[in-house]
């Protein structure tokens, strides 16, 4: 990690023990990794990052992170740590405590282990592009392909399908005719320290695309995209 950078940018590492899609899911092996290794490794390469930090409230997985080489300066309050808690606060937690303890930051990278294909350059990368802009945060999109919000429909209780009112303008065209869209993808969120704080934003007024390709894009919640995600490490590992 580089002390040279411009901006302190505080890797953040959010893991908490309780998952309903798939028990345990930050511990999870992804073709022999768990997803908090993969994230840990790649936050750990980066150059960008002043310091990398996990917020857990579970000792099996601080024990974890610990083995990877992430800092666990504190463990996070159970009230911060439910099905139900936003993410927003937990950042914000983490923020507090590294201020009390005299450290500071112009940026925090929250780097949620789910998204497992992120790469150091991706964190690097994002880093240099929220510093060359002064841009009040980058996120990580890709390309919505054929999921374009022109495909979607309403559909009720008894199964009807009615149109949206998005949907009527290009509902129909040829894809490679539609307007590009983006879909936010999860692997980077990068946001300026005041906007955090005082905003109580990830985003900002000024948000700048990272774009991750379509073939390392994944977010895992459930088995099949844990299986998806197995079958796109291949095929990067092909390429």
């Amino acid at each position: 990690m580089s002390e040279a950078a411009t901006l302190r940018v505080l890797g953040l590492v959010p893991a908490r023990g309780g998952s309903k899609g798939i028990p345990r899911k930050n511990l999870q092996l992804l073709a022999g990794k768990t997803l908090l290794q993969r994230t840990a490794e790649a936050a750990l390469t980066a150059r960008r990052l002043s310091r990398v930090i996990l917020s857990t409230e579970d000792a099996e997985i601080a024990d974890a992170g610990r083995r990877c080489g992430l800092e666990v300066p504190f463990m996070r309050p159970a009230e911060l740590a439910s099905d139900e808690a936003p993410m927003l606060p937990v950042v914000q937690h983490a923020v507090r405590f590294v201020e009390e303890q005299g450290d500071s930051f112009d940026a925090v990278f929250l780097l949620q282990p789910t998204n497992a294909l992120r790469r150091a350059d991706d964190i690097d990368g994002a880093v240099a592009l929220l510093e060359a802009t002064g841009a009040d945060s980058v996120i990580s999109f890709v390309d919505a392909g054929k999921k374009h919000v022109s495909r979607m429909k309403y559909v009720d209780a008894q199964g009807r399908v009615t149109d949206p009112p998005f949907g009527d303008i290009v509902e129909g065209q040829r894809r490679q005719d539609l307007p590009r869209l983006y879909l936010r993808e999860g692997s980077v969120y990068l946001t300026r320290r005041n906007v955090l704080m005082q905003r109580n934003s990830f985003k900002g007024m000024d948000c700048r695309a990272w774009i991750i390709p379509e073939a390392r894009a994944c977010d895992i919640d459930t088995p099949f995209e844990l299986f998806i995600a197995e079958q796109l490490l291949r095929l990067n590992g092909k390429r």
